[in-house]
């Protein structure tokens, strides 16, 4: 540890630094969203499940596939761009080129995503060869319906990442975590018992898009009119250049496709390639393993503007004693959750039918993958806000190529459990990968006392849910006696650990946020 880091380390032990305070504040709104995000999919998968069976809820869900692939596509990478450029603009020249900055960001992206629509609403083709179960007319409706969402979608989360460059959390996850969930559940509840159908089904998952589209719009104007206006000019001008901006966002288009292709494909391997079944099945658990990120991504949307920021203002000890922080409290809340989940994976499946636990190898096999990904923390948010987004592009190209090449292979011979090997493979390659750069080019270690003990908390928990399998199998009152040992024993290692795991820093911030 340089004398920097030593400084940054040794504040932490009286008041919670400038990064961490921040992001434990974000981390906390992100947290909360995340979980409501969280239930509300899960109860949604679940009722569209109830609704239509596993070979609906497939054929349903593939559209939200093509969809979601293609809206994250046609982002351009811009909402990454926001994330970084809105905040270091805000620093180094008081926000005078935010306005030009959407500009360069929404306009390129709005043009591609309606381009992108036109194939889904006049083609027949796409429907026909992603849903060849279902009668062609249906399937081409389906498809023409989330094709004409997309731009609105597109839009609305490029103006949410520019919202989040300002330094705040909660209109994204007021919108994208609560908001649109919690709407799409209202509307899906009435729909599934009144008039249960693909259509209808379909339409209560697009329509919360444009209600997200407002929203969005709304809370960045207010954002901006919540800024004072900057002085007069005194210096050069110091705005992001078009060319900047797209050399650093061009790199993330390619790899966000990357990115959620490798949560989607699966899906769309398996309703082409298997069954509609298969592919509700696997949608299932592909929401479970979702769900128990949800720390990981509360901690990532609050860390992303936070370690830009001390970039840019060139304080990297702080930057560095950020990520090593945040990545013990992800290890500490989500290597329990993935243990009990893999523990039990037949009783967590059941919730969707007694048709989804045919699921449960797969599911245990990317928890597996998943506790490798929550173990390397936000390395590759490190790396985009570092402006390293090649980088990331080629891991995450290189990721892709290995699910894309072992799901050919795999999903024909062994279904959900080739897609979900396929999927763990990727997961694995591309965390791996992104830890070995931060830590040899970056010098962002990881590992350091607090980080041990979370990986020891996590390990003796396992051993309280190995207790409620044996003594009870993979059955509910297995997972009730493994989960009352569990919280046990968390509760009282964590409470040994507190110090060395910085839970005074979170605990601090929740009292001030309560004040």
């Amino acid at each position: 540890m340089n004398a920097p880091e030593a400084t940054a380390t040794a504040r932490s032990g009286a008041t919670a630094p400038s990064g961490v305070a921040a992001a434990a504040r974000g981390g906390w709104w992100g947290m909360a969203g995340s979980l409501g995000n969280a239930v509300f999919s899960f109860l949604l998968v679940g009722l569209i499940t109830r609704a239509v069976g596993a070979s609906g809820a497939g054929a349903v869900f593939t559209g939200v596939a093509l969809f979601t692939i293609l809206s994250n596509t046609c982002k351009l990478g811009a909402d990454t761009g926001l994330v970084r450029f809105v905040p270091r603009d805000l620093a180094v020249d008081d926000g005078r080129s935010v306005g030009a900055l959407l500009r360069t960001a929404v306009l390129p992206a709005a043009a591609a995503s309606t381009a992108a629509a036109v194939p889904l609403v006049l083609s027949p083709t796409v429907a026909t060869l992603l849903l060849p179960d279902l009668p062609p007319a249906d399937a081409v409706a389906l498809v023409r319906l989330f094709g004409l969402f997309l731009p609105a979608a597109t839009v609305g989360m490029i103006l949410l990442g520019a919202t989040r460059g300002y330094g705040t959390v909660v209109p994204f996850v007021g919108v994208e975590q609560i908001g649109k969930p919690v709407l799409r559940m209202l509307l899906a509840l009435p729909v599934a018992f009144l008039a249960p159908g693909l259509l209808s089904l379909a339409a209560a998952w697009l329509v919360p898009t444009l209600a997200g589209f407002a929203a969005a719009w709304v809370t960045l104007r207010r954002c901006r009119a919540a800024r004072p206006a900057p002085p007069p000019r005194t210096g050069p001008r110091t705005a992001v250049s078009w060319r900047a901006f797209w050399g650093f966002a061009a790199p993330r288009a390619v790899s966000s496709v990357f990115d959620i292709s490798a949560v989607w494909v699966g899906v769309l391997l398996l309703s082409a390639m298997t069954t509609a079944d298969e592919a509700g099945v696997y949608t299932a658990i592909g929401r479970v393993v979702t769900a128990c990120t949800l720390v990981q991504l509360a901690v990532r949307l609050a860390v992303a503007p936070e370690v830009s920021r001390l970039l840019a203002v060139d304080d990297v000890a702080e930057a560095r004693h950020l990520h090593r922080v945040s990545t013990g409290w992800i290890v500490l809340f989500s290597w329990p959750l993935f243990l009990f989940v893999a523990g039990f994976p037949r009783t967590v499946l059941s919730v969707f039918g007694p048709e989804f636990a045919v699921g449960a190898p797969a599911l245990a096999v990317l928890c597996a993958a998943s506790m490798v990904n929550v173990a390397v923390g936000n390395a590759q948010t490190v790396l985009l806000m570092a402006g390293r987004s090649t980088w990331h592009l080629a891991v995450t190209a290189a990721a892709f190529g290995v699910q894309l090449a072992v799901g050919l292979l795999a999903v024909p011979a062994w279904g959900v459990l080739g897609a979900a090997v396929s999927w763990g493979a990727a997961i694995v390659v591309e965390n791996v990968t992104a830890a070995v750069l931060v830590r040899r080019r970056l010098g962002f270690s990881t590992v350091d006392g607090g980080y041990t003990n979370a990986v020891i908390i996590g390990l003796v928990v396992s051993v309280a849910a190995g207790t409620g399998r044996m003594a009870a199998g993979d059955t509910p009152s297995g997972l009730a006696v493994g989960m009352v040992l569990g919280m046990c024993v968390f509760a009282t290692t964590l409470w040994r650990y507190r110090t060395s795991l910085r839970v005074s820093e979170l605990v601090g911030v929740l009292r001030r946020r309560a004040a």
